[in-house]
Parts: C-alpha cells; sequence; structure tokens
C-alpha cells in the first residue's frame, strides 16, 4: 500500500526533482562535449545528443599529433607554482591584516581589492610589454607571476574573512604560551583556516588550469604551451576538425572532474563553513 507523501516527505521529494532537474540540464554540455568526440566527422554537426556508431579516432588524432606528456607537464607546473604563491601569500596577507593588524595593511588590503573589478583582457597589453622587457616571454614565470598577482586579491579576501570570524582567544593563548608571530600562523591560524584554504586550493587550480588568453600571447614556442592553447590548431574559420576539438576539450576536462570528485566534501565544506556562526 502506497503512503501518501505529506509534509517533510514531499518536500524532500520537491527539493531533490528540482535539484535531480538542475543537474540534467547542467550535464547536456558536457555530455555533448564527449558524444562529439567520439563522433565521426560525417557525424559532427548532428544536433542528436547521441550518435552511433562512436569513434576513438579524434583522441588518437589529437594524441599523435601532439605531445602531450610534455603538454600536461606545462600545465602542472604553471598551476601548481600558482596555487602555490596564491595560498602562501594571501593566507600571511590575511594573518597580518586581520590578525596582527599591522599598520598600512587595510590600505593596501582596499588597493588589491579593486584590483577585483579590472578585467584580464585590459591587463594583457601591458602585461606582454612587461613580461616582453623581462625576458619572460615562452617561460614558466611569465605566467606563474602574473597568474599569481592576479589570484592574491580573491585569496586574500575569502582568507581575511576566515581569519576575523576565528576565535580572537586562541590567537591570545598562544601569546601567552610564548609562541611568536611565526609559530602563531603556522600553529593556529592555518588550522582554523582549512576549509577556506582547501577552497582558495581548488578554485585557483581551476581558474589557471583553465585560463587561455593570457597563455596565448606569452607561450608563442610549442614546446611551451599549455593545455588550453591546443584546441586552436583544430578551431578555425569553417571548424576544420570538431571532433579532434572536443576531444581536447574532454582531455582538458578530465584533470579537473577528478579533482573535484576526490575533493568535493572539503570544497563544499570551505566553501559553506562562513555561512553559520557559533
Amino acid at each position: 500500500m502506497m503512503r501518501t507523501l505529506t509534509g517533510p516527505a514531499l518536500r524532500s521529494l520537491v527539493i531533490h526533482a528540482v535539484l535531480f532537474l538542475v543537474l540534467a540540464i547542467w550535464m547536456v554540455p558536457q555530455v555533448y562535449m564527449v558524444s562529439v568526440g567520439l563522433r565521426t566527422p560525417a557525424q559532427a554537426f548532428d544536433p542528436q545528443l547521441f550518435t552511433w556508431p562512436v569513434t576513438f579516432q579524434n583522441f588518437i588524432t589529437v594524441i599523435s599529433d601532439n605531445p602531450l606528456g610534455s603538454i600536461f607537464l606545462n600545465s602542472l607546473i604553471v598551476t601548481v607554482a600558482t596555487v602555490a604563491i596564491v595560498v602562501a601569500v594571501s593566507s600571511l596577507f590575511a594573518f597580518a591584516c586581520a590578525i596582527l593588524r599591522l599598520k598600512g595593511t587595510m590600505i593596501l588590503y582596499a588597493t588589491l581589492l579593486t584590483t577585483l573589478m579590472v578585467p584580464l583582457a585590459s591587463l594583457v597589453l601591458p602585461l606582454a610589454i612587461l613580461l616582453k622587457n623581462f625576458g619572460w616571454v615562452n617561460t614558466y614565470i611569465g605566467l606563474i607571476l602574473p597568474y599569481s598577482a592576479l589570484g592574491v586579491p580573491f585569496g586574500m579576501v575569502i582568507l581575511k574573512a576566515f581569519m576575523e570570524d576565528a576565535p580572537k582567544e586562541l590567537f591570545e593563548a598562544a601569546r601567552v604560551d610564548g609562541c611568536n608571530a611565526w609559530q602563531t600562523y603556522w600553529h593556529v591560524a592555518l588550522p582554523l583556516v582549512r576549509p577556506a584554504l582547501v577552497f582558495v586550493t581548488i578554485w585557483q587550480f581551476i581558474v589557471t588550469w583553465n585560463e587561455f588568453f593570457l597563455a596565448l600571447i606569452v607561450l608563442t614556442k610549442s614546446e611551451m604551451k599549455t593545455l588550453t592553447i591546443v584546441p586552436m590548431q583544430y578551431s578555425g574559420l569553417y571548424m576544420a576538425n570538431p571532433g579532434a576539438l572536443f576531444a581536447v576539450l574532454t582531455i582538458i576536462a578530465i584533470p579537473l572532474i577528478l579533482l573535484y570528485v576526490l575533493v568535493q566534501r572539503a570544497f563544499v565544506r570551505g566553501l559553506l563553513a562562513g555561512a553559520v556562526k557559533g
């Protein structure tokens, strides 16, 4: 005998149905991307979500045309170095601003905050000239430093807010116990804001891994290019090889999907940790 759904049970069913519908809508572009990557050239522009038969020739073409091992390594080096710098600098600045309250930090904080309103496109030309003058074109540092400079303000805002909400008694107790500023930062501040650190780390990894515009300007040598530049050779005025293009996009997305699957709980905790206080 079926029970009539009322109250909390009905509300839960409606919420899950809505979430499933949103998930299905969000997944359509992702599924279509993989589907096109598995199609023959004759089926590439078929509007259907799935076609038959499927082929892995597009992936084979991409792998044979490009040294994906070295390209993947380039992206990984740039991304990991950028994430490390952003997390270190933004957490140190947030500690100096929220806990130590050093003179001048609030002015610097307000100045850095304004950089969040500056679009990357407006910075490409001056950055390209600056990097050329320093001789950093076609180098890792030519991407790592600009990415880090653009990522620090966002990480600083997130971590500062978390540190300001942390119990001040813990920092006072650390000072009474004889901890210096570095020990307080390492043993007290960082463990308290660990969810925020995870969130900033994952967010910066995704942003850096997917960045295309600046990488296209700075990296002109084939041996230095990152994964996001590879699709350029399969797209043109008439979309020469859409199957290979979408195969590359699928390959680029795989590491991000795996990363999120592995750390999704920590990512959500970091995203929502500041929603409830006390």
